[in-house]
């Protein structure tokens, strides 16, 4: 079978053009939000072309790089895409200097391409920060084949935007963002850009998919026919109005070339990024602090809920939703006035709100729904650290390990604290083995997971978990709820009670 691999159309040039080809590339529309209005067939793109090329920029970055010591070429680092490229060279039997040609003695000029839009009369510019990572010059070029150098005013890894501004001696043509979420599945887009470094070039398709996601907690991408290559990495992808709509980000592909699924990130994301970053050279989003997960049917189920929805607490450490009273089991299903469908979208809500609101976060806690206000802290400056444990230890009766629920699960001892590092006061029931047969193999349970609650409620004994199960049975329920703690990391977990 053919290995699929989401590679970069990023800038282009050596070394970085092996890597570009391999890589994910990721790119940044910017504007002001306009609504966007969905159009039929166009008869051509001449015109749309000819109106917005002006503000579309080719991008060319010099960079001095250390010399290899394995031979291969290079990524920056802390590059997204740096882990992704060190397992295809592994794979590929070139993690090592067996059969590599001799390394370079001295630093490397390093050139390399990409793509821009300028979205204000004054010169500032969107690319992706793979674009222009690790820069020591940055060149942006316009149709007419004047050029400027420019200076980084922000970026933000997260969405892997940069925003750039260039000292315009005249107002400069630039492009608006539009509302990206006013596009449909079907709508005619144009791609420009800097293809393979060719220059300007004009490529259009429709959007084949909306709310892609890649890697990125923030990611809302466009999937578009429309063809996007190496250097095409920052370019615009517009409507049919001649909005940015898109920023052509990655493609997926086996070789490098375009295949016909290309990503772009959605303009209504970029937009608040690039205020933010032209406000404050930084971003600055909203954060709850809590951990959350998808509530699936059959959790729904085990809860007692109408519906799967919303965002199941797993954990909640220090923090404004801790201090605001929230707690593992809640499921959120309101924040700040709207519904919440999924953890996607709450963690995209929250991003976006500014930091220091009270925002009022409607939550279902023992099946009763009730509001709570949060007043949001800083997602880049959190600590997510645990607080301290207290050193009184706990230690349940002895108890003889039983089968349960498609486990044989015993009670927490001394050693297990031991083995799985866990502190003095943790309670909960050990899983000793998992029959490979059962509902609990399927859903992903292994041995030395650690049951810390079932039904919702606490559970030290094995008794404390038959009583759960007769419970969730004697209330109708066709499933009971288990929060699962694997190396601290909690997730809930619905198993079959039948």
């Amino acid at each position: 079978m053919q290995m699929r691999a989401i590679t970069l159309p990023a800038r282009s040039g050596a070394p970085m053009r092996a890597i570009w080809g391999l890589a994910l590339g990721l790119a940044l529309v910017l504007g002001q939000s306009m609504g966007a209005v969905a159009k039929g067939a166009p008869d051509g793109f001449a015109d749309l072309a000819a109106k917005v090329s002006p503000a579309v920029v080719d991008i060319t970055t010099s960079t001095t790089v250390a010399a290899s010591t394995d031979g291969g070429p290079q990524v920056p680092p802390g590059s997204p895409f740096e882990q992704f490229f060190r397992d295809f060279m592994n794979q590929q039997g070139q993690g090592n200097g067996d059969n590599a040609p001799p390394p370079s003695t001295g630093p490397q000029r390093s050139e390399a391409l990409g793509s821009g839009f300028v979205i204000s009369a004054d010169g500032y510019i969107v690319t992706n920060n793979h674009v222009i990572d690790g820069a020591d010059d940055i060149e942006i070029q316009f149709i007419d084949g004047t050029s400027e150098k420019a200076k980084v005013v922000g970026i933000d890894k997260a969405t892997d935007i940069a925003l750039l501004k260039v000292a315009a001696a005249k107002p400069l043509p630039f492009v608006t963002l539009g509302d990206s979420d006013a596009m449909r599945v079907g709508d005619w887009v144009m791609a420009m850009g800097n293809p393979l470094g060719q220059g300007f070039s004009v490529t259009a398709g429709i959007v084949s998919a909306k709310g892609r996601t890649l890697n990125g907690s923030y990611d809302d991408f466009f999937q578009t026919d429309a063809s996007i290559n190496k250097g095409n990495s920052g370019g615009p992808l517009f409507n049919m109005d001649g909005q940015v709509i898109g920023v052509n980000t990655a493609i997926l592909s086996p070789n490098g070339g375009s295949i016909g699924i290309g990503f772009s990130m959605a303009s209504n994301v970029v937009s608040k990024v690039v205020d933010q970053l032209k406000k404050y050279g930084e971003t600055r989003r909203g954060w709850l602090g809590v951990r959350i997960q998808d509530v699936t049917a059959d959790m729904a189920d085990a809860m007692g809920l109408p519906k799967a929805g919303g965002a199941m607490v797993t954990d909640v450490p220090a923090g404004p939703a801790e201090k605001a009273g929230l707690k593992a089991g809640d499921v959120i299903t309101s924040f700040d006035g709207t519904d919440v469908p999924d953890t996607r979208e709450l963690v995209r809500k929250v991003a976006a709100t500014e930091i220091g609101k009270a925002v009022q976060v409607g939550v279902i806690r023992d099946g009763k729904p009730m509001t709570l206000s949060v007043t949001l802290g800083r997602r880049e400056t959190a600590d997510n650290g645990d607080t301290p444990a207290a050193k009184t230890p706990v230690t349940p009766p002895p108890q003889v390990d039983q089968s349960m629920l498609g486990m044989k699960l015993g009670a927490l001892t001394a050693d297990d604290r031991t083995k799985m590092k866990l502190p003095l006061t943790a309670e909960g029931i050990v899983v000793r083995s998992v029959d490979p047969a059962s509902e609990a193999e399927t859903k992903g349970l292994l041995p030395g997971d650690l049951i810390v609650e079932a039904g919702q409620q606490k559970v030290a004994t094995l008794k404390d978990l038959q009583d759960r199960i007769t419970q969730a049975k004697d209330a109708g329920r066709k499933s009971v709820l288990l929060l699962i703690r694997r190396a601290g990391d909690p997730r809930f977990v619905a198993l079959s009670v039948d």
